[in-house]
């Protein structure tokens, strides 16, 4: 079935941890055995081929680099302007994986149906293009609120204001408090350039806030729900309600701490604490409960988000794995058309609608 990630930080993988996403799986992953800089090192579960071994042909793909004030102890750059360097090395790659054939960039409704056909051609069996459209996670690296435009010149069209701590615009993850006077102002530019608004990762107070001032296109790219693992990371009930009467999307996340209580980060392991896949299918099925159908979720996996297979579902090895999913929504009752819609469709559906 073709799938749609609506969260993979390919560029990261590719500029900070030097991974070559065109390489196998194996190859990545015997290449960083002798690394230990990273908690995720030699247990990739993203790349090229894996993409395409899954029939993942479409992905929003990140641009990330976060500003950290002197008094942040989070990893990030100490000024906006290294930050936004930081994004364009991150787009240059995209472009070269371009140039190379590997990926095509989606930006408005004709390239999307282009592509969607190419997929869907049974009689083209070479390796496909993976589209990605851009996201941009946290919007620290955007210098002013003018930067959005030139973002949205190069193919830019989506940003989340916040990710995690505090940031210029919104406050995010573990942070509190509502945005700031330049945050509000970066929402109205978002909506005059029909730049999605992803509310992943806002705080609470930022996210009622921007729901509030915001009249444009709303997704959530990967978060799950509180209801399930109690952390202001996820999603309340109420957020999940008022995000379905906007017509957003919700994409579930794979990293094992949003997915099950009581995880321990770098002490807990995938089997141990019994995650596997079943345990997202939980998490979607409480906001069908919630929306009263399947039409408000759909696939963001965060793998490789800076963690690998230690901190991922164990029946996953690849990303491939993601093939398995459908069986387990049949299990549940979930129809094809549900099923379908969840794979890839409530994405597609979005995008047609904001894209028109």
């Amino acid at each position: 079935m073709f799938i749609i990630d609506a969260h993979l930080d390919l560029s990261m993988n590719a500029m900070e941890w030097n991974r070559d996403l065109r390489a196998p799986i194996k190859k990545i992953n015997e290449r960083e055995k002798i690394l230990n800089d990273k908690p995720g090192r030699g247990k990739a579960t993203v790349s090229f081929p894996e993409l395409r071994n899954g029939s993942i042909g479409l992905v929003v793909a990140t641009q990330i680099a976060r500003y950290v004030s002197p008094s942040n102890h989070l990893p990030g750059w100490n000024s906006p302007e290294q930050a936004w360097a930081q994004t364009q090395a991150q787009l240059a790659w995209y472009r070269a994986m371009e140039e190379a054939c590997e990926m095509v960039q989606i930006k408005n409704l004709t390239s999307l149906e282009k592509h969607i056909d190419l997929w869907n051609d049974e009689n083209i069996n070479r390796n496909k293009p993976i589209g990605y459209i851009l996201s941009l996670e946290g919007a620290d690296s955007l210098i002013t609120t003018e930067h959005a435009e030139r973002a949205w010149n190069y193919g830019l069209r989506a940003i989340g204001p916040a990710h995690y701590g505090p940031g210029r615009y919104a406050n995010g993850t573990d942070g509190k408090g509502l945005m700031k006077p330049n945050g509000i102002a970066l929402l109205k530019e978002m909506e005059r350039l029909n730049i999605i608004l992803d509310a992943t990762h806002l705080c609470d107070d930022a996210f009622w806030q921007a729901l509030d001032n915001f009249n444009g296109n709303i997704w959530a790219s990967h978060n799950n729900v509180r209801a399930l693992v109690n952390h202001n990371r996820q999603f309340s009930d109420e957020q999940i309600k008022a995000l379905i009467e906007r017509g957003a999307v919700i994409g579930g996340a794979l990293d094992a701490w949003m997915m099950i209580p009581h995880w321990q980060r770098g002490i807990s392991s995938p089997k141990e604490m019994n995650c596997n896949l079943e345990k997202i299918i939980d998490h979607f099925d409480h906001i069908c409960q919630i929306a009263g159908n399947a039409l408000h979720i759909g696939i963001g996996t965060d793998l490789d988000g800076g963690f690998g297979s230690e901190q991922c579902p164990y029946d996953l090895e690849s990303i491939a794995d993601l093939q398995k999913l459908p069986s387990l929504f049949y299990k549940r009752g979930y129809t094809k058309d549900d099923v379908e819609n969840i794979m890839h469709g409530n994405w597609l559906k979005f995008l047609r609608n904001a894209w028109k």
